[in-house]
C-alpha cells in the first residue's frame, strides 16, 4: 500500500488535504505504514526515564542504545542494563555515543569508563559499545582545539532507543536531567519493521565507529577501530571514510531502502504513516540526507492559499534555526501559529562561565531579530513566540527546555495531522555537521490527532508569548560582549 494511497478510514477532505505532502515526500524518505495506536505520545521526562528502564527489564532479544552521551554517574541505568542481561542470557546490548562527548572527561571517569565494564562482565559477543568521530576533526586542528568546544566540528547526535520490536524516538540524552527536569518529547512506536528499520541505520552507523575495550589503563577503556568496519578510520584517512560511508549510508537512507510495508494492530486498517528521516550530511558526498529535505517540503507546501487555514507550532530549544527554516515558517499560509524556545532562565547554558554563559544572551538576540523579520512581512497577527520557563535554571524546581519538533493542522482539522520529532535541533549545524535521525509522521487517526494537539498543548503550559517590547526592556537588552557569544554559536551552530 503506497503511502500516498488513502487509509480505509480517512475522509475525503482530509486525504485530499495531505495528498500533496505524502506524494513527494514518497520520493524523498522511506515509510512504512502502521496504526495511530501503535504511536505513544510521553509526556515528563521521569515517564521516560521509567518507561526506557521498564522496556530494558522486560527485553527478550536486543536493546541497542543511541545517544550523544550517557551521564557518567548514570549508576541506575546501568544496573537495570545488566540487572536484564543477567536475567536474559539470550539478550544483546549495543550502545552507540560520541567519542569526543564520551571521552571529554578521561582519564578522570567518562561516560566511556561507566560503560566498558558492561563488555568485561557479558563479553564482546553479548554487549558491543561503539563511539562515532568526526572525519573533520583530525591532525593538528584535533591536538590543539579544546576539548570543550571541539564538538563543533561534529557530533553523533542520534537518539535511538531500540527494545526488541519498540523504540523511542527522542532529543533526550541518556543523563540524570533528561531524566528528571529537562523537559523533551519522547515518541514511543511500537512496530517491528520501524524498529527494525532505525536498527540497520544504527548498526551503519557503528560500522563506521571506534569500538570500545576495557583496559587496566588508568582511563579504563581503550578505543580500537577493527578491520571489520566498513570504512578506514576518519583519524587516518578521512576523505576515504566518507567515501565509503557515503556507499553505506546511501542505501539505508533512500527511498527505496524499505518496501511499503503494512501493518495491522489487532485486525485494524492503517492509517498512519511514519516518514523515516535522517540527516548524516557529514557522511555524505553529495548529502542525500532526507530530513532537511523533508520538513523543507512540508512548509513549502504550506504556502499554497488551500492552506491559509491551516497552523504550526515549531519549538527548539536553542533557537537558531537554519535561516532557510525561519523564511519558509514566515512564508506559509497558516495562521495561529507559535514558536517555541527556552527562556534564558531555561537555557542549558544559563550561568555559565566564559563564553558559553553569554549564549542565553545569544538566543535573545536571535529571536529579537526573528520578531523584527515577523513585524517586516506583516505577520505579527499570525506568528508569536514564546519563551519556556519553569524557575530558574541551578536552582530548586529549575528546569532547562529542550523539545524541539514540529506539528501541523490543517484547516478545519482541531489536531495535527503532522509532527515531526527526533534529535535534530533544526540549525545550520544540524544540517552540516550532526549525525541527526527522527520520523516524520502523518496521520488520519483521530485519537493521534488528539494525542498530538495534548502534546503541543502540554509543552506551552510554562510558555508566555514575548514581543519586540519585551526584548528591548533594559533587563533583556544584550550587551557588546555578545557579539563574542554569538561568534560561538555561529561557530557550533548553537547546539552543544
Amino acid at each position: 500500500m503506497p503511502s500516498s494511497a488513502a487509509p480505509a478510514s480517512s475522509s475525503p477532505g482530509s486525504a485530499g488535504m495531505l495528498a500533496p505532502f505524502v506524494n513527494e515526500l514518497d520520493r524523498i524518505a522511506p515509510s512504512f505504514q502502521i496504526h495511530g495506536s501503535q504511536i505513544q505520545v510521553i509526556r515528563t521526562p521521569s515517564d521516560f526515564y521509567e518507561t526506557l528502564k521498564a522496556k530494558i527489564k522486560s527485553a527478550k532479544t536486543h536493546v541497542f542504545l543511541s545517544t550523544l552521551y550517557i551521564g557518567k554517574s548514570e549508576k541506575e541505568l546501568i544496573a537495570t542494563l545488566q540487572e536484564a542481561l543477567r536475567a536474559n542470557p539470550k539478550l544483546t546490548l549495543s550502545i552507540l555515543t560520541d567519542a569526543l562527548r564520551g571521552t571529554r572527561e578521561a582519564p578522570n571517569p567518562s561516560c566511556a569508563s561507566l560503560l566498558a565494564p558492561l563488555i568485561t562482565e557479558f563479553g564482546p559477543e553479548r554487549v558491543e559499545i561503539r563511539m562515532y568521530h568526526t572525519p573533520n576533526l583530525t591532525g593538528l586542528r584535533k591536538k590543539h582545539v579544546p576539548k570543550r568546544i571541539n564538538e563543533g566540528w561534529g557530533l553523533q547526535h542520534m537518539k535511538l532507543y531500540g527494545v526488541d520490536d519498540e523504540i523511542i524516538l527522542s532529543g533526550a540524552n541518556l543523563s540524570s536531567d533528561y531524566f528528571t527536569n529537562r523537559q523533551d518529547r519522547y515518541h514511543l512506536i511500537s512496530s517491528r519493521e520501524i524498529t527494525q528499520y532505525f536498527a540497520r541505520l544504527y548498526k551503519g552507523v557503528a560500522s563506521l565507529s571506534f569500538r570500545v575495550e576495557p583496559s587496566k589503563e588508568a582511563a579504563g577503556f581503550t578505543l580500537q577501530w577493527p578491520s571489520s568496519n566498513a570504512a578506514p578510520s576518519p583519524l587516518e584517512k578521512p576523505s576515504q571514510f566518507v567515501a565509503k560511508a557515503t556507499e553505506l549510508v546511501n542505501s539505508l537512507i533512500a527511498p527505496q531502502a524499505t518496501a511499503q510495508a503494512v501493518e495491522a494492530k489487532g485486525g485494524q486498517a492503517t492509517d498512519t504513516t511514519v516518514f523515516m528521516l535522517a540527516q548524516l550530511s557529514q557522511l555524505l558526498k553529495p548529502d542525500t540526507s532526507t530530513e532537511l529535505p523533508a520538513v523543507t517540503h512540508v512548509l513549502k507546501t504550506l504556502s499554497a492559499p488551500q492552506y491559509a487555514g491551516s497552523s504550526w507550532t515549531f519549538t527548539a530549544g536553542y533557537f537558531n534555526p537554519a535561516p532557510s527554516l525561519t523564511q519558509l515558517l514566515m512564508s506559509s499560509a497558516s495562521t495561529n501559529c507559535t514558536v517555541t524556545t527556552a527562556s534564558p532562565q531555561a537555557n542549558g547554558f544559563y550561568g555559565s562561565k566564559g563564553v558559553s554563559g553569554m549564549l542565553p544572551d545569544a538566543y535573545t538576540y536571535l529571536a529579537r531579530r526573528f520578531l523584527m523579520a515577523i513585524r517586516q512581512q506583516k505577520r505579527e497577527s499570525d506568528i508569536t513566540l514564546k519563551e519556556w520557563r519553569k524557575g530558574t535554571v541551578g536552582e530548586p524546581e529549575g528546569w532547562t527546555y529542550h523539545a524541539k519538533g514540529l506539528w501541523v493542522t490543517l484547516p478545519n482539522e482541531s489536531g495535527p495531522s503532522m509532527t515531526v520529532v527526533g534529535s535534530s535541533n533544526y540549525t545550520k549545524r544540524s544540517y552540516s555537521l550532526d549525525l541527526e535521525a527522527g520520523a516524520l509522521v502523518v496521520t488520519e487517526n483521530a485519537d493521534l490527532k488528539k494525542r498530538l494537539a495534548d502534546e503541543q498543548k502540554w509543552l506551552q503550559e510554562y510558555a508566555a508569548p514575548v514581543t519586540i517590547d519585551d526584548l528591548a526592556k533594559t533587563e533583556r537588552r544584550v550587551s557588546f560582549k555578545v557579539r563574542m557569544a554569538m561568534w560561538f554559536v555561529q561557530m557550533v551552530g548553537g547546539a552543544l
